[in-house]
């Protein structure tokens, strides 16, 4: 038998170049955004951002033609220059030397600064970038009386350390970054580690949490009150002190429960981060994408003007494409329908932005008004519904977007939650359950906190079911410690 031919049908999509480039700008931050369009508008001459239009705008205006006068014609500086001075010196401008001052590029390299003062190099002072703790402890190096070899011991230390200022890798790691020949034995290497401790801050290169309150209690004078017993209980019994322990701390150190009480004051004045105090990582500052007011009694949503590419086609070379010919028509032409296509995605990406916000701040404006706790539960795909998008849509517009409101400025991703069941059939959201496990937290008898059953069991009796381990997952999502960790002295 003869093979027939066959014919099959289906569906394929294929994403075109415009949607392609439809839903990278709507994945990107403000940010992104910006520095992708300035890109893109510097490789298409059709298109400018309104500011830059605006310049040369003011830059034509300001413009003045120069004022030509005949070779045998003195100008009116000249001519008063000629005249006698009758002016005090205070009063006549100083002129400038241009053959000292006037560099090859055009600019006055040695022009006073706005303060008044001349900066050697023409530019004005800069902030420093923040000294992280490597290069603040290294600084203390360089100062420290370290011969070479212990120096690179030293080094090596500072650079394993943690971002805490812990030497978690241990004194072996430390053997084996050592340069080649550098060949020194684990008490060396330790010894070295002990002096490095005594940096700012005390208590950097440690090896556990116990190691690096003995270092900083060390620290202190003998006559500091309690010094001695708060150092035998770091070395003895830090377990029992996480407990609040007091009373069998002071039974097992044969001490009163007074001195006790001051040495274990004295203990948790100490920092348990020390390197912490030094992280260096920039502070982001995040510009709202959408606002959130209330007006009459309803929410209100709004695109942050600022926040939205002022982009536009530049009408000049617009009005070049009528007389262009040949290949230069075609080009142009099409970077004319290029930067059509970008202006109807950035059009299309402020709606999207502004429907997926509106839906939002529909449902969760019980948050709005009264807090985490009203948060209703909320997924991608009850908002993609809504506007009718697919969630991947959704979440692209979610991320790195965010709104400002009475209450703060949050990401768009933050009003989705999942849900637990209540008693009346409805759900209640998990960042309003975290909410209340921190408002029942807070409100504990320091003496007696509530351990992850009872905190279960609480809501239970507001009609939440949630079991304890979920109840464990959220707290350490809250970063809140154990009931055992939370002891304290009332």
């Amino acid at each position: 038998m003869k093979p027939g031919l066959q014919f099959r049908l289906h569906q394929q999509l294929t994403l075109t170049p415009q949607l392609q480039q439809a839903i990278r700008l709507l994945q990107l931050s403000q940010l992104e955004l910006e520095a992708e369009l300035r890109q893109i508008a510097e490789s298409n001459p059709l298109l400018e951002f309104a500011e830059d239009a605006e310049a040369e705008e003011a830059d034509d205006t300001e413009f003045e033609a120069p004022e030509f006068v005949a070779r045998d014609e003195p100008t009116a500086k000249a001519k008063k220059d000629e005249e006698p001075a009758s002016a005090s010196s205070e009063d006549v401008a100083p002129e400038w030397d241009d053959e000292r001052t006037h560099s090859d590029s055009g600019d006055y390299a040695g022009a006073p600064s706005r303060n008044g003062s001349t900066d050697d190099d023409g530019f004005e002072p800069q902030n420093a970038a923040p000294e992280n703790l490597q290069q603040h402890l290294e600084w203390q190096l360089n100062l420290s009386q370290f011969n070479p070899r212990d120096a690179a011991i030293a080094t090596a230390i500072i650079h394993a350390l943690d971002e805490d200022g812990y030497l978690h890798e241990g004194i072996e790691a430390v053997a084996a970054a050592l340069p080649a020949g550098l060949n020194a034995s684990n008490d060396e290497i330790d010894a070295v580690r002990q002096r490095v401790q005594r940096f700012d801050p005390t208590g950097v290169a440690s090896l556990n949490l116990k190691d690096c309150l003995l270092a900083q209690l060390l620290q202190f004078a003998p006559d500091v009150p309690q010094r001695d017993l708060a150092i035998r209980i770091v070395g003895e019994d830090l377990e029992l002190l996480a407990r609040n322990d007091i009373a069998k701390i002071a039974r097992r150190m044969r001490a009163g429960e007074d001195e006790t009480a001051t040495a274990a004051a004295l203990i948790r004045s100490l920092d348990p981060r020390p390197g912490a105090a030094l992280d260096a990582t920039p502070v982001e500052y995040v510009a709202p994408d959408v606002y959130a007011r209330r007006d009459n009694g309803r929410w209100h949503v709004s695109l942050n003007a600022d926040a939205q590419p002022r982009l536009g086609l530049n009408q000049h070379y617009c009005n070049l494409i009528a007389r262009a010919r040949g290949d230069d028509a075609t080009w142009m032409k099409g970077q004319l329908q290029e930067a059509r296509w970008l202006l109807k995605s950035l059009q299309s990406r402020a709606e999207t932005l502004q429907k997926v916000a509106e839906v939002i701040v529909r449902r969760q404006s019980a948050f709005l008004d009264y807090g985490p706790e009203a948060m209703h539960p909320l997924v991608l795909r009850e908002v993609a519904e809504e506007v009718g998008m697919h969630e991947s849509t959704i979440s692209r517009v979610t991320t790195r977007k965010y709104l400002h409101t009475p209450r703060g400025t949050f990401e768009l991703k933050h009003f989705f939650s999942s849900g637990v069941a209540t008693e009346d059939g409805g759900s209640a959201s998990a960042t309003a359950i975290q909410a209340m496990l921190r408002k029942l937290i807070t409100a504990e008898d320091p003496r007696r906190p509530l351990s992850d059953q009872a905190l279960a069991e609480e809501l239970h009796r507001r009609g939440i079911q949630v079991a304890r381990r979920t109840v464990a997952k959220y707290r350490e999502a809250l970063r809140i410690p154990s009931s055992s960790e939370r002891t304290r002295a009332g």
